[in-house]
């Protein structure tokens, strides 16, 4: 590297530095008097990495909050601080990792942690498979590094960008009937709780509390060391047939589902056409799959260009379907493409837009009465069409065109010998089917049909003896959710309840949908309001310890900002995105 080159890159350095430093230094300036107090009396060399100026949104920009603190602990030492700090400050505190969940569950108004930054491999045993990782290592670099020491997971779900904490804290899962949801798993965790301490739990150490935790939906405390039971790193075969849905359906009690260990379906309901991906383990060389339109740029701005449109002309979406998923996957029944893929890449797919995402778990005996039902409503079918049944929803379809595909899997969990967490959504009596019913937001626009297909979703789905996935978008009531879930939800609520008296990690949509209809808790955070975000979606307001009138309790932690000038706010606001749009452009020139 010449002199030039060098000085360059020193200056570039030492800008990062001071800005950096600038950064920590403004928001220190306008935390909360009450915190800095409270910091101060730590003698400890702990960082607080906090910053006072975030805005959190969902991958899909549905939801947005700005948190009083965003924090990005580094160590479990830092996560502890942050917990006692939190505890003695008044405030709730909300984990998240990339957000991908398009329900308002990670959002708040208070104290918001992220472990980006706490995302390293502790050991990985290849002879025994066991692996210890810290909690906020997301899923795409889990498979890089295990990949390297010739392991894997032994599935995934459709994408990797979770943190492998929320991955396990959700009940995410793949699609196979030889495997159960991710977190069938995990061999034990660290948790901290509300009174700053770190507890280890597993099936023979803390057991309640490691089932409780294993989706805890981030009510419990904050998981911060995870180990694993990986396997050997292998490759898939896959091949992707398309085909008419009647003879997936048929073909349903047969093999479709044990034809080889990883099965998924895309159901295309106003074309009546399906998709079957079957993959299989193989010792044979990669072979990249083929190459489509649809996965570079004209198709993927063509797509969304004829969503949008479909916004203001609804009725197109059937011809949009025909003609965009004709182009990927083939027109004629019986198109075929194949692969050979390592298995980190081989199962996932591309989640293209921003979307909104309903997924339920029904038995997998109720598939085709399922299809079959929705595809009625949808297509408005009449008893004179072969592929009529009686739909029983409801609500009426008139005017109403959805997007697809509708995406079908499978796991299977009734014989798992791993301790079931409280909150597993899947099937006790046989195999699980999951149906996820997304709907694209074009530009980060809702759809018009977004209310309508839902609520008639959710309906089949619940006469179906379905349960919601707690990543996802649903409305079902948590009356109906107690209902569901029965002893079980009482048991997971008084371990949390024992872990978090006061409820440091409780927010709105934990009390709508899980929390039942109890007193409110010291700490638990309150939606206040909401408003149209400037990009799309929503911000949500909340308040800690207040009321859902606005009124306010003793620890409201409104009742203890800082009274910093609104000009001042302004121009400090001002000079730190500045600061952030430099640190961007260092980031990208390395």
């Amino acid at each position: 590297m010449d002199e030039e080159v060098m000085t360059t890159h020193i200056i570039i350095h030492d800008l990062e530095l001071s800005l950096r430093r600038y950064l920590s230094l403004s928001s220190r300036a306008k935390m909360d008097p009450a915190i800095k107090s409270e910091l101060e009396r730590y003698g400890d060399n702990i960082p607080f990495r906090a910053v006072t100026n975030h805005t959190q949104s969902t991958w899909a920009r549905t939801f947005h909050s700005s948190p009083e603190l965003f924090i990005q602990p580094e160590s479990i030492e830092e996560v502890e601080k942050v917990v006692n700090l939190a505890r003695r400050c008044r405030r709730r505190i909300t984990t998240v990792g990339c957000g991908h969940s398009p329900s308002n569950i990670t959002c708040t108004s208070s104290w918001l942690i992220n472990l980006d930054n706490f995302n390293k491999i502790l050991s990985a045993n290849r002879e025994t498979g066991v692996v210890v990782m810290q909690s906020g290592i997301r899923l795409y670099s889990v498979g890089e590094q295990l990949d390297a020491v010739g392991l894997a997971m032994p599935n995934l779900g459709s994408i990797n960008h979770q943190s492998i904490a929320g991955a396990i804290s959700t009940g995410t899962h793949g699609s196979t009937l030889r495997h159960g949801i991710l977190s069938s798993s995990i061999l034990s965790l660290k948790i901290t709780l509300s009174n700053g301490k770190t507890q280890t739990c597993s099936p023979d150490e803390n057991e309640e509390l490691f089932r409780a935790s294993l989706i805890s939906l981030g009510a419990i405390g904050i998981i911060t060391e995870i180990t694993f039971q990986a396997v050997p790193a292998f490759t898939l075969s896959w091949e992707q047939t398309v085909d008419t849905d009647l003879r997936m359906m048929n073909n349903w009690d047969k093999t479709l589902w044990t034809q080889t260990e990883f099965v998924r379906v895309w159901w295309f309901p106003y074309t009546r056409r399906a998709v079957v991906w079957a993959a299989e383990k193989t010792d044979l060389a990669p072979l990249p799959p083929p190459k489509s339109y649809y996965d570079a740029w004209l198709g993927y701005h063509v797509y969304h260009n004829l969503l949008a449109l479909g916004q203001y002309i609804p009725r197109i979406l059937p011809w949009v379907e025909w003609f965009v998923f004709g182009m990927q996957y083939g027109f004629a029944n019986g198109s075929k493409s194949s692969a050979i893929q390592p298995s980190r890449q081989a199962l996932l797919m591309n989640c293209l837009y921003s979307q909104f995402v309903n997924e339920w778990a029904i038995p997998i005996s109720k598939g085709p009465e399922a299809l079959k039902r929705l595809s009625s409503w949808l297509n408005h079918l009449t008893p004179d069409d072969p592929d009529y049944v009686a739909h029983g929803i409801p609500f009426s379809a008139e005017g109403l065109y959805v997007h697809a595909p509708v995406e079908v899997r499978v796991t299977e969990t009734s014989n798992s010998l791993t301790p079931r967490p409280h909150l597993d959504p899947t099937c006790t009596e046989e195999a699980t089917l999951y149906l996820n019913a997304t709907l694209y937001r074009p530009y980060d626009q809702d759809p018009p049909c977004h209310a309508r297909y839902y609520q008639g979703f959710e309906f089949l789905m619940r006469e179906l003896g379905g349960r919601p996935h707690w990543a996802k978008n649903f409305e079902t009531t948590g009356a109906e959710i107690e209902e569901m879930y029965g002893e079980k939800l009482v048991e997971w609520r008084n371990i949390r309840n024992d872990a978090d008296p006061e409820g440091m990690f409780v927010g709105e949509w934990h009390r709508r949908f899980i929390m039942g209809d109890g007193p409110r808790l010291a700490l638990e955070e309150v939606e206040i309001g909401r408003k149209k975000f400037r990009k799309g979606g929503v911000l949500v307001e909340g308040v800690v310890g207040g009321f859902a009138d606005g009124s306010e309790s003793g620890e409201s932690f409104d009742m203890l900002r800082a009274t910093t000038p609104p000009l001042l706010n302004i121009f400090l606001r001002v000079k730190e995105e500045r600061c952030f749009a430099l640190l961007r452009w260092i980031e990208i020139r390395g």
